[in-house]
């Protein structure tokens, strides 16, 4: 009897979402999916409703779509109230109260954080304030972006070449706009993939007229007499003339809001358990708290129960199912959320698909295809098993590797699995750039043990 009590209690209350974007839709549909009647807030720091970030790094910035038009289906009906246009700003965890930049406080019972990440701004503020200096990370940002490309520039650089440095520079090049792309790095994709597969992407842009330099940081942008970019210094003493910059530097978790509450949070992200509940600064495991998404840190069993950070569309909807599941069980119902992290891009006219975490390879092996042909699948291996796989225009292979990873598969891979096998196969180191090395890096971050992290102090850049 107590039991369907409690789970009777499960279903009202008040729950409020703080982050309105994929993870939050996707939960909060979830939370009305199983039989949430209770009062349902969806707070969010932009004015729009929650639309879908992957096609302003593509089919806007080509012009085949449009910003406004990038709305993410909705499932059903949530019937919530939005405070949309307010970032919190604060979470008083013993009050239950979330505080709103305008002064507000809403209250809640439960609680659930996908507050995601922003673009890392360039390190200048003035210079990052130029006229033609973007990021893209927002619907704004893309139509911003799309527009100045409209307008034919003269030559655009893209600072950084991960996945959306190097969606950019293919849709300028597709466009047929002159575009250089700076990298720190020794290749294009570096931090997500290694240097072995980084070596085929450099190969792939510079054959798409793509002006790569790599190995190389921009000191300084430059602007002219009316405040527009007109001009970049490298690290090589060279100038280079430019009057639309991208900074695409990668991405910054959006937890300040939290410093102070209490709450595990800090610049990886939010500490959550397998069931997504969010720890305390203490370690110590809230009940009416739930993290998903880009923000959230969380242990995964297949991966030495490291904490991950994903930046992955598919986790942010699995995560927040499993978040919105939790919220409304009681414990014996509850599920872990494991996963498997599965990523894809396209550029420069081929699909590139990866599950697992290949940043966590020490070696690859190419099992099927040829690097030369562009068209191949390449296995990470780490202390002896599968942990990773990645396929340019070859996906119809990923669901074999990822019951390999969840199977903790052997690595190297047996030869049987391979439908063709280039001479001297074997495997080699998959050549991933020193960790003590800042870069924009991967799309999945390894971030220790500990939920809290107490150990470790963040000092801004430039201090």
């Amino acid at each position: 009897m107590h039991e369907v009590t409690l789970d009777h209690l499960k279903r009202e209350g008040r729950i409020v979402v703080v982050g309105a974007s994929l993870a939050g839709l996707r939960a909060a549909e979830t939370i009305r999916d199983k039989g949430f009647t209770g009062s349902l807030t969806m707070i969010g720091d932009e004015p729009y409703e929650p639309y879908d970030r992957p096609p302003l790094s593509k089919g806007v910035l080509l012009g085949r779509s449009t910003a406004e038009r990038t709305a993410l289906p909705r499932r059903r009906a949530i019937d919530a109230e939005w405070r949309l246009g307010v970032p919190a700003v604060g979470l008083d965890m013993a009050a239950r109260r979330v505080k709103l930049a305008d002064g507000d406080e809403v209250p809640y019972d439960r609680l659930l954080i996908s507050t995601g990440v922003r673009a890392r701004p360039w390190p200048n503020a003035a210079e990052g304030e130029l006229d033609g200096v973007f990021v893209l990370r927002t619907r704004d940002d893309g139509a911003a972006l799309a527009r100045r490309l409209d307008a034919g520039p003269h030559r655009v650089l893209v600072i950084g070449a991960g996945f959306t440095g190097s969606e950019i520079a293919s849709a300028c090049r597709e466009r047929g706009l002159e575009v250089t792309v700076a990298e720190r790095g020794d290749a294009p994709l570096v931090g997500a993939l290694g240097g072995v597969i980084g070596a085929v992407a450099a190969e792939l842009q510079r054959e798409h007229g793509v002006d790569l330099r790599t190995r190389i940081m921009v000191t300084g942008l430059e602007g002219d007499s009316t405040g527009r970019v007109r001009a970049a210094h490298l690290s090589d003493g060279s100038t280079l003339d430019c009057d639309v910059v991208v900074v695409s530097l990668g991405a910054q978790r959006n937890t300040e809001w939290l410093m102070g509450s209490g709450l595990g949070a800090g610049p990886r992200g939010i500490a959550c358990d397998a069931g997504c509940r969010a720890f305390d600064i203490r370690g110590i495991v809230t009940d009416d708290i739930y993290v998903a998404g880009d923000v959230a840190r969380s242990p995964h069993p297949l991966f030495g129960y490291q904490f991950l950070s994903l930046e992955h569309w598919g986790n942010a909807v699995s995560q927040a199912e499993t978040a919105a599941h939790n919220m409304l069980s009681v414990s014996t119902d509850r599920r872990p959320h494991i996963w498997v992290p599965a990523f894809w891009s396209s550029q420069f006219g081929v699909n590139i698909k990866s599950v697992g975490v290949p940043s966590m390879g020490s070696e690859i092996m190419i099992t099927q295809g040829s690097r030369e042909e562009r068209r191949f699948t390449g296995v990470y291996g780490y202390q002896g098993r599968v942990i990773g796989a990645v396929t340019f225009d070859n996906g119809r292979w990923l669901p074999f590797y990822q019951q390999q990873i969840e199977s903790t598969a052997p690595f190297p891979v047996p030869f049987p699995t391979v439908d063709r096998r280039p001479d001297g196969h074997r495997p080699v180191p998959a050549d991933f750039p020193d960790p003590s090395v800042p870069t924009h890096g991967p799309t999945i971050t390894l971030s220790g043990y500990s939920p809290a992290d107490r150990r470790m102090t963040f000092t801004p850049a430039g201090h």
